[in-house]
């Protein structure tokens, strides 16, 4: 079929590093031309690519090539600053709205807070080498942080309950998820309408395993790669003899 042969082409470039990271594709037409195939079927490779994760495309600018992305390990505490940094990449976070709410169904669910139960709402979006790669809502159980609206909330949410509030996350539940960029979500990520996502759900507890926050994360699919090592502990050959002796009994 002539759009995976044009698709192999192009990652075939990628991985020569004759087309680098964040390098902007020729126009559709050009590249149509350049294949001698039809837009349709341009299209269809594009499609396919950008499913993979080897390219990207930015609202009424075009396709990219996309960078490397960034590992995601679940069982690490590290924020999304550290994280980057820690792979020599240049975070930033851009607050968008911070504001006190009704719960909605969603928040009301993850934090198992009754209807019409008040919550801090935090949207940001954060940026990894200057390109927005993912659209961030928090919902904040405001009895354990009274005054979190006063401070500058485009800084990380666990520095501040560490410093201010002498909250410390404990324990995490996630969900991971497959969804599309969406409206204000979209736009804001430089997304066109229907761009595959990963979504990350977060649910997170404090020191003494009380519910305090939850976040739900809609990243460029491209951007993400959820990784993570489990070292697997097993009983001591002695410990293993002592059960199975005890099972005979």
């Amino acid at each position: 079929m002539q759009y995976v042969k044009i698709k192999d082409a192009i990652v075939e470039q990628i991985e020569a590093g004759m087309l680098a990271p964040k390098q902007k594709l020729p126009a559709e037409r050009k590249l149509a031309e350049s294949f001698d195939t039809t837009r349709v079927t341009l299209r269809e490779a594009l499609s396919l690519l950008e499913a993979e994760g080897k390219i990207y495309r930015e609202d009424r600018r075009g396709w990219f090539i996309s960078p490397p992305p960034l590992c995601y390990d679940p069982t690490q505490t590290l924020n999304f600053t550290n994280m980057a940094l820690a792979q020599h990449r240049q975070p930033k976070t851009d607050l968008l709205s911070a504001k006190a709410v009704m719960v909605n169904k969603q928040a009301s669910k993850l934090l198992q807070l009754a209807p019409f139960s008040d919550v801090y709402r935090i949207d940001r979006v954060r940026y990894l080498d200057n390109r927005p790669v993912v659209f961030v809502t928090h919902y904040v159980r405001p009895e354990y942080f009274p005054n979190l609206l006063d401070f500058d909330l485009s800084q990380s949410l666990t520095d501040i309950y560490q410093t201010h509030f002498s909250v410390q996350y404990q324990k995490t539940r996630y969900r991971i998820t497959t969804s599309s960029l969406l409206g204000e979500t979209a736009q804001a990520l430089r997304a066109t309408t229907g761009t595959p996502a990963t979504v990350v759900e977060r649910v997170n507890y404090n020191q003494h395993g009380e519910l305090i926050d939850c976040d739900i994360e809609y990243w460029r699919h491209d951007a993400i790669s959820i990784e993570s090592v489990v070292e697997l502990s097993y009983p001591a050959e002695s410990d293993l003899s002592s059960c199975l002796t005890r099972g005979e009994k």
